[in-house]
C-alpha cells in the first residue's frame, strides 16, 4: 500500500487565544472523521496550533481509496427471457445501462425470487482528489461563534486568512479554500523570521517552523513556557503559581516564548493579594510569585520576542502594570474610608429580581435563614446572622465594581478591617463556595449556613415566581446552586432535611405564586443527585430504589445509595431483588391488611417456618443497625436471607386454596418486603 505524509496549514491573523486550542482539536477531529468515512488508513494525526496558524500532519496517509464493490439489481429472472428463450428487451436494456453485454450479467437469489444482477468494482479515488473537500468541510464545521469577512472576499473565517499549505509528501495538493490557492510556502515568526518558508516535504513542517522561530506544537510550547516560568521563579527563591487556564491563554499568545521577570513597588502589597493577582492575570497575563506562601512583589511575563535588550521589555511591562495596581490600591483605600455595614441601606436601591425585590430584601431573608441553619448545625446563630447582614455590602464597593470576581472576598477583607469577628469575615468569603466543580467548600459553620441560605433562597424564589431553568436557559445558575447545596451537605456531613430547609426558605418570601414550590425544588435537587451518582458510575436503578422512599435528608439518601450500590454487587443481590419484585407484584394483586400479623399456627410447610424464623432473627439483628444508619451492614445481614427466601418460593404455594393460609403467607412476604424497604425498594433493582 502506497502512503505519504499529508500536511495542511492555514495561516491567519492572530487567532482568539481563548479558543485556539479548541479550534485546533476540532479541526483534527473533523478531518479524522472524514478519513474514516473514506476508509483511508493513516498514523495518528499530529496537531499544531500557534497564534497565526492551525496545522495538521497526517503521517503515512493512504494514497488511494479502497476499491468499492458495487452491485446493481435488474429485472426478475422470469422477465429476463422471452417466449423463445432469448434475452428480453428489459434484460438487454438493463445490460446496456450497465455498459456490459447480456452474458456478463449474473443471477442473484433472494427470498423473493431470482434477479439479474451486475457486479462491478469501482476503483478507489486518489486521496489527493478527496482532500480539498475534506479540509473544506472540516474548516466549515469548526466551533466559531462569529465568522468574519475581510477585504472584498466572500470567504468567512474566525480571522482573515493569509496563506494555505497543502502537501501530500513532496507534492502540492491542488485546492482553493477560503479564497486561497494551496502552496508549499509558509511563514515563520512575524518579526524574527518574516521571510517565506518553503516546505519541501510535509514532514519538514515542525523542524522548519522551529528554524523560523515558531514552536508550532501547542502542548510542547505549553510545557516550555511552564518550565521557563518555574526556572525564572527559582532564580528569586520563589514559587510561580501557574493557573492552567492562564497557561493555555499565554501559550496561545506566543510563538517563540521567552520568560522575563519584572517587579512592582512593595507598597502595593498592602492591598489584598487577590486584587493584585486578578489585575496581573486578567489584564496583563502575568504569572504571580509566592515566597513563604505570601505574594511577592514580582511577576513573570512571557514575551513573544527574543529581545537583545530584555531589560527594556521588562521595564515596559513594569510601566504597564503600575497603573493597574495603583487603581487597585485606590479602590482599597477608598472603600476602607467607610465601614462595610454603611452600605447596607444602599442595597435598597439595587434590584435582585423584580418579583423578589432588592438585594436588601434578599439580605433580610438570608439573615433569618442563615441563623436558622446555623442553629441546626451547631454553629453560633448570631455570627451567621451578622455574616448574612454584611454578605452583599461589598457589591457596592469600588473594588468589586472594578474586579467583579472579588465579590465576597473583598467583603471578607473589609469586615476584618472593620474589626468584625473572624468567623463573620470568613463566612462572607465562603458564601459563594463552591463556585465551580471541584471548588473548595465553606469551612466555618457560619460560612456553611450562609452558603446554604444563599442558594436555597435563590432556588425557592426563582422557582416560586414560575421561572425554573430549562434545558437551554439557566440565568440564575440554579443547577450550579443545587449541586453546591448537595456538596455542602454531603461532604461536610450536615444532617439536615432538605424539605425542612426549603420550607424555612419559603417562609421568608411573601409573594411567591407557585403553591407547591418546595416540592418542585426538592424534586429538582434530587434530579441533580441522580446526575452526581451517574458521574460516579452508580447504576441509576440504585438511586431509583432509594428515591422511591420519598426521603429528603441528603446525607441519609447518600448513605442509603452507597449501601444499596454495595449490596447490588453481592452474589445474593440478583436473587433477592427478583424476590422483592415478585413479592411486590403478589401484594399488589392480592392486597392484605398492612397490620396483619403472621400466625405461627398456620405455618405448616418447613420452608415457610424456616423463613419466618430467619425473618425474626434478621429483624432483631438489623434493628440497631438501621437506627444507627448503618445501612450497608444492615443489607449485608439481610443478604443472609437468600437461602430461606429461595427455598420458600421453590417449596411453598403462596396462593393456597385456604384463604387463611394464603393470607398468612402473604403477611409473611409482606414482613419480608417491609424489612428490605427499611433501606430501599430493592424490587427496582430487578
Amino acid at each position: 500500500m502506497h502512503t505519504a505524509d499529508f500536511l495542511v496549514e492555514l495561516g491567519t491573523e492572530e487567532l482568539p487565544p481563548k479558543t485556539l486550542l479548541s479550534l485546533s482539536q476540532a479541526f483534527a477531529e473533523h478531518l479524522q472523521q472524514s478519513l474514516v468515512q473514506h476508509h483511508l488508513t493513516h498514523q495518528p494525526v499530529e496537531v499544531f496550533a500557534a497564534p497565526r496558524r492551525l496545522a495538521l500532519l497526517v503521517p503515512d496517509l493512504q494514497l488511494t481509496g479502497q476499491d468499492e464493490q458495487q452491485e446493481r439489481r435488474g429485472p426478475a429472472l422470469q422477465a429476463a427471457y422471452d417466449a423463445e428463450g432469448k434475452p428480453s428487451k428489459a434484460a438487454l436494456g438493463f445490460a446496456a445501462s450497465c455498459g456490459v453485454d447480456f452474458d456478463q450479467l449474473q443471477t442473484l437469489e433472494t427470498k423473493k425470487g431470482s434477479y439479474l444482477v451486475h457486479r462491478s468494482v469501482k476503483p478507489g479515488q486518489p486521496t489527493a482528489s478527496l482532500l480539498p473537500e475534506m479540509i473544506s468541510q472540516a474548516l466549515a464545521a469548526l466551533p466559531i461563534a462569529k465568522r468574519m469577512r475581510w477585504g472584498s472576499s466572500r470567504a468567512e473565517f474566525v480571522r482573515p486568512v493569509k496563506w494555505l499549505v497543502m502537501l501530500l509528501g513532496a507534492d502540492v495538493v491542488e485546492a482553493e479554500l477560503l479564497g486561497l490557492k494551496a502552496d508549499r510556502i509558509s511563514y515563520g515568526h512575524r518579526f524574527h523570521a518574516p521571510e517565506p518558508v518553503v516546505l519541501n516535504q510535509a514532514d519538514d513542517y515542525e523542524a522548519a517552523m522551529f528554524q523560523a522561530k515558531v514552536m508550532a506544537d501547542f502542548s510542547k510550547r505549553r510545557a516550555v513556557i511552564a518550565d521557563q516560568v518555574n526556572a525564572k521563579a527559582s532564580e528569586f527563591n520563589a514559587q510561580a503559581v501557574i493557573d492552567p487556564d492562564l497557561l493555555d491563554e499565554v501559550t496561545a499568545l506566543n510563538e517563540w516564548p521567552q520568560a522575563l521577570c519584572g517587579s512592582f513597588d512593595a507598597e502595593f502589597l498592602q492591598v489584598p493579594a487577590e486584587a493584585l493577582i486578578s489585575s496581573m492575570k486578567e489584564h496583563q497575563k502575568y504569572f504571580h510569585l509566592l515566597q513563604d506562601a505570601k505574594l511577592l512583589n514580582r511577576f513573570i511575563t512571557i514575551s513573544n520576542i527574543q529581545s537583545s535588550n530584555p531589560q527594556a521589555v521588562i521595564a515596559g511591562n513594569e510601566k504597564v502594570i503600575r497603573p493597574r495596581l495603583a487603581d487597585a490600591k485606590f479602590f482599597w483605600d477608598t472603600d476602607r474610608k467607610h465601614p462595610l455595614v454603611s452600605r447596607l441601606e444602599k442595597l435598597k436601591t439595587v434590584l435582585f429580581q423584580k418579583e423578589l425585590g432588592t438585594l436588601f430584601d434578599k439580605t433580610q431573608r438570608l439573615i433569618a435563614l442563615a441563623e436558622a441553619i446555623s442553629s441546626r448545625i451547631g454553629g453560633e446563630p448570631a455570627l451567621a446572622a451578622r455574616a448574612a447582614q454584611l454578605s452583599k455590602c461589598d457589591l457596592l464597593s469600588e473594588m468589586v465594581f472594578e474586579f467583579t470576581e472579588l465579590q465576597g472576598l473583598a467583603g471578607s477583607y473589609y469586615a476584618a478591617a472593620d474589626g468584625e469577628h473572624s468567623e463573620v469575615a470568613a463566612a462572607i468569603a465562603e458564601q459563594y463556595k463552591p463556585a465551580f466543580a471541584g471548588d473548595s467548600l465553606p469551612q466555618s459553620k457560619s460560612g456553611m449556613a450562609l452558603a446554604l441560605a444563599e442558594r436555597l433562597d435563590t432556588l425557592v424564589g426563582i422557582f416560586g415566581i414560575g421561572q425554573p431553568p430549562t434545558g437551554t436557559k439557566d440565568p440564575f445558575a440554579l443547577r450550579r446552586a443545587s449541586l453546591g447545596v448537595l456538596r455542602i451537605l454531603l461532604e461536610q456531613g450536615l444532617d439536615l432535611d432538605l424539605a425542612e430547609l426549603l420550607a424555612l426558605a419559603r417562609q421568608q418570601h411573601s409573594n411567591l405564586k407557585v403553591a407547591e414550590v418546595e416540592a418542585q425544588v426538592l424534586s429538582y435537587l434530587l434530579d441533580r443527585f441522580a446526575g452526581l451518582y451517574q458521574e460516579q458510575g452508580i447504576d441509576q436503578r440504585v438511586f431509583a430504589a432509594v428515591r422511591s422512599k420519598n426521603l429528603s435528608n441528603a446525607l441519609d439518601i447518600d448513605q442509603r445509595v452507597k449501601a444499596v450500590a454495595h449490596f447490588s454487587a453481592l452474589p445474593e443481590a440478583d436473587s433477592l431483588a427478583a424476590a422483592n419484585k415478585r413479592v411486590a407484584n403478589l401484594l399488589a394483586k392480592n392486597p392484605i391488611d398492612a397490620d396483619l400479623a403472621v400466625s405461627a399456627e398456620l405455618l405448616s410447610e418447613p420452608a415457610e417456618q424456616a423463613l419466618a424464623q430467619a425473618l425474626s432473627t434478621a429483624q432483631a439483628e438489623v434493628a440497631p443497625l438501621l437506627a444507627a444508619r448503618q445501612y450497608q451492614q444492615a443489607l449485608v445481614a439481610l443478604a443472609a436471607l437468600r437461602p430461606a427466601v429461595d427455598a420458600f418460593f421453590d417449596q411453598v404455594m403462596v396462593m393456597a386454596d385456604d384463604q387463611q393460609v394464603r393470607n398468612n403467607r402473604l403477611a409473611l412476604l409482606q414482613q419480608l418486603r417491609a424489612l428490605f424497604l427499611e433501606v430501599a425498594d430493592l424490587a427496582l433493582l430487578g
